[in-house]
């Protein structure tokens, strides 16, 4: 069909390359999970299997795309984050958003049964998608950072919530008038003096949400080459780096992860 009189139909495709120098930021969520947690039985107020599902889901998805540098996850959303230099589909942000989506919601199903074996899938998830562009590496730190403090509001509430339910007996009407208008403080208090949980305590996995990262290690082996300028062979010490990812459940809005982890915002990104 090449140069065929209908090839002018390409003339309406929009061209959405994403600006240059740019942090790329694919986000995707889970679309209605309230109701699929209800489905499948989700642990309230956190369900570690889901959690880790979502986890592998992501980690199918940085393994793929070599130019994302992080993703953070917490509930039913996943963020990627794409070095500001990334051609990856030529920056086109339809392209981006819809295959990272794709690959996170076939790698969901595909790795369904490993989490939950005496469980099976009632019907397909689905995830939305989106493309946020950040021009500055501070810009970047603070989405991440609104990630991170949305989760832990999320869970304190959620615990709270759960707990006054499950534990105290009351209605879900009960528990949002007994939350109304309490700070954090309050609900820390709520816990520790009602249900006997000390907030900070509870896992960070809960409190801190997951981070991706690729952690690079060096290793030495040995080889037999042959000598330049005479016959025969000699041992050769040869170094190799290696990269794999590696899970975290540790604060980002601080200084400390991004001292430890420089080469994530510096360098050729």
């Amino acid at each position: 069909m090449s140069n065929s009189k209908f090839e002018y139909v390409k003339k309406f495709e929009s061209y959405d390359r994403c600006l240059p120098n740019c942090w790329i930021v694919v986000r995707i969520d889970g679309k209605g999970f309230h109701k699929f947690a209800n489905s499948h039985k989700f642990v309230k107020p956190n369900d570690e299997r889901a959690l880790g599902l979502m986890s592998k889901a992501a980690e199918v998805v940085m393994g793929e795309f070599t130019e994302i540098v992080l993703a953070y996850g917490q509930s039913d959303e996943y963020s990627f984050i794409f070095r500001k230099k990334a051609e990856t589909y030529k920056r086109r942000a339809s392209k981006l958003m819809s295959v990272v989506a794709s690959l996170f919601a076939s790698s969901y199903v595909f790795h369904w049964s490993t989490f939950f074996s005496d469980l099976e899938l009632q019907y397909p998830p689905a995830f939305d998608s989106r493309v946020v562009l950040y021009p500055t590496n501070q810009n970047l730190r603070d989405y991440l950072s609104w990630r991170q403090a949305d989760c832990h509001i999320n869970n304190q509430y959620n615990t709270c919530f759960w707990s006054l339910i499950l534990v105290g007996g009351l209605t879900n009407n009960q528990a949002v008038e007994r939350l109304k208008g309490t700070l954090a403080a309050d609900k820390n208090e709520l816990l520790f003096s009602e249900y006997n949980i000390n907030y900070n305590d509870l896992p960070e996995l809960y409190r801190k949400g997951t981070t991706l990262i690729r952690e690079k290690t060096e290793s030495t082996f040995t080889r037999e080459v042959p000598l330049k300028d005479e016959p025969g062979t000699e041992e050769r010490t040869f170094k190799r780096t290696t990269s794999r990812i590696v899970a975290l459940n540790v604060d980002i809005i601080g200084e400390k992860f991004w001292k430890d982890h420089p080469e994530i915002l510096g360098g050729d990104s």
